[in-house]
C-alpha cells in the first residue's frame, strides 16, 4: 500500500497511476439500473457520452448494460480527470 499525497489522495495502482474519489462499482451498479439516462457516465464525468445514452435510452438498453458491466470488470476505467476508478 502505498502512502496518499497530494496528486493521489487515495493512492495509486501497481503501475502508479492515482486513484480517482469515484467508485468503479457505483458507476457499474448506476450504469446498469440508471443507464438509459446516462447515470453512470454522469457519474464519471463523461458528460458527452451520457448525453448521448439520454437521447439513445441507452442504446436500448444494450449500451448501457454493457457498459455497467464493462465498468464492474475493467481495471481501466477512468474519472473526468484521466484517475482509474477505485474498486
Amino acid at each position: 500500500m502505498t502512502v496518499p499525497t497530494p496528486e493521489a489522495p487515495y493512492g495509486v495502482d501497481p503501475l502508479g497511476r492515482p486513484y480517482s474519489d469515484k467508485s468503479k462499482v457505483v458507476a457499474g451498479i448506476l450504469q446498469i439500473f440508471l443507464g438509459g439516462f446516462g447515470a453512470g457516465r454522469f457519474y464519471v464525468g463523461s458528460t458527452g457520452v451520457a448525453i448521448a445514452q439520454l437521447f439513445t435510452c441507452g442504446g436500448l438498453g444494450f449500451w448501457a448494460l454493457i457498459d455497467g458491466i464493462l465498468f464492474l470488470t475493467s481495471n481501466d476505467r477512468t474519472d473526468k480527470q484521466g484517475r482509474v476508478l477505485r474498486g
